[in-house]
């Protein structure tokens, strides 16, 4: 909620957002759209179900809670990976590549709802 309440009314703002990040072997990517809509694709085959005492499966519950309240279309794809720890770096600095985009001031859109429809 807290990302929805700082992107404010949208107008002015880049909107969508995208990353590759790589590390070793592991290759994640993120793509995103501050759309109005929660929506989440999330594609990570993790190579083991914990790293140290972490469940890995906390990260696709930590970006569904994301997308509901912060309103946003996010894609998520570990393209590769062979160290669980590698893969969920990789996805979490590629999610915050992608956010700092998405979530940039656009000067050509100044004051400009980034919407054909005029509403996101």
């Amino acid at each position: 909620m807290a990302i929805a309440e700082a992107i404010g009314e949208k107008t002015g703002l880049t909107r969508y957002g995208h990353a590759y990040v790589p590390l070793d072997e592991a290759l994640s990517r993120v793509v995103m759209d501050f759309s109005g809509r929660p929506g989440l694709i999330m594609k990570a085959d993790f190579v083991r179900s914990h790293v140290g005492g972490f469940d890995v499966d906390l990260v696709r519950e930590f970006f569904q809670g994301f997308v509901n309240h912060a309103l946003v279309s996010l894609h998520i794809d570990n393209l590769r990976g062979a160290n669980a720890h590698h893969q969920v770096e990789t996805i979490f600095k590629a999610f915050g590549r992608a956010l700092r985009m998405a979530a940039s001031a656009d000067e050509r859109m100044a004051g400009v709802m980034p919407s054909t429809k005029g509403t996101l």
